[in-house]
């Protein structure tokens, strides 16, 4: 019984020491890799885009370019944002990405107290340069800006208007009460030129930017200004409720109509023909442009940014354009 008993142990025995030799050896033997480290700390640099209109045309050209370019220089890009301009969820992602210490920030400027406060005392308390990108806050003491020069913008409408009606008539400006520092640069480009026509008469409707408040706003001065023969809408995003309330009245196509591109509405009110003309921006070269700056910036290449900002390429498309 007992050589029984030592004979099998012998046997479990022999089988242990043969798995565990095949089993160092296969370790050994093969190329064993770590783990891979997770993008966010292989990444050189850890940037975000913040805007405030997530998946919209426009701002989805500014964010895939802008991935392009981070995937070139091996950065990490995270865009944030909030849907259908929350101020107060964009503002919340503005300050989560200080708080996460991100190597860079590039955000729509958004010209309020708040941001400005974000930017200047808690991002330049961590170190963290600001990029604005589409929309400038120029005393929010961000780095520098990339997007269109607004005032040229401004400007551009203003020489179509005068071409495409004369240099009489009754215009209205439309713009919303945020005061927003590209609106007011918009609406300064267009009076520099149009207070050159003395026969030209500007009026101004501002509302608060709901549907509801656009079409009010427009039945107020429409009601006081049956001789109007152009509208500029400053902000595109009255645009399409500033249209409605136009064609609800009256045919739209005696009138003269001109926006710009950063709404979801614009290219198909300028196809049908119910806007006259456009100004097209460069969403593609913003997300670019503002990516290699912040990776010189970080690199100490290019020190100090230009603080009048880097303006990327406008033009006029009418109507007659659209495809």
């Amino acid at each position: 019984m007992r050589k029984t008993i030592v004979l099998l142990l012998g046997v479990i025995g022999a089988v242990l020491i043969w798995f565990t030799s095949v089993s160092a050896y296969r370790v050994f033997s093969v190329d064993w890799q770590l783990p891979q480290t997770p993008l966010q700390q292989s990444a050189e640099y850890r940037l975000v885009l913040i805007t405030q209109e997530l998946e919209t045309p426009f701002w989805d050209k500014v964010a895939a370019a802008a991935r392009e370019e981070a995937a070139k220089h091996g950065a990490m890009l995270a865009v944030w944002g909030s849907y259908n301009n929350d101020s107060d969820e964009f503002l919340k992602k503005l300050e989560i990405a200080i708080h996460s210490r991100m190597d860079g920030i590039i955000v729509q400027g958004l010209d309020t107290d708040t941001f400005k406060e974000l930017v200047k005392y808690k991002a330049a308390s961590y170190g963290i340069p600001v990029i604005t990108v589409g929309s400038d806050v120029p005393d929010s003491l961000r780095r520098t800006y990339v997007g269109s020069d607004h005032f040229r913008a401004g400007r551009m409408i203003a020489r179509q208007l005068v071409e495409d009606m004369g240099p009489e008539g009754t215009v209205i400006l439309v713009r919303d009460s945020g005061n927003a520092h590209y609106q007011e640069q918009r609406l300064n480009g267009i009076r520099s030129v149009l207070e050159s026509y003395p026969g030209i008469e500007l009026r101004y409707a501002e509302t608060q930017g709901t549907r509801e408040q656009v079409i009010a706003a427009m039945q107020d001065l429409m009601n006081r200004s049956p001789d109007v023969q152009a509208f500029i809408a400053a902000n595109a995003n009255l645009t399409a409720a500033m249209v409605q309330e136009i064609g609800r009245r009256s045919r739209v196509q005696p009138y003269h109509i001109y926006s710009f591109d950063d709404s979801p509405d614009m290219l198909t009110l300028l196809r049908d023909g119910l806007i006259d003309g456009i100004i097209e921006q460069s969403p593609e070269a913003m997300g670019r442009i503002s990516i290699s700056l912040m990776i010189d910036w970080l690199k100490g290449e290019k020190l100090p940014l230009d603080s009048g900002g880097y303006h990327t390429e406008i033009r006029l498309r009418k109507a007659v354009d659209a495809p």
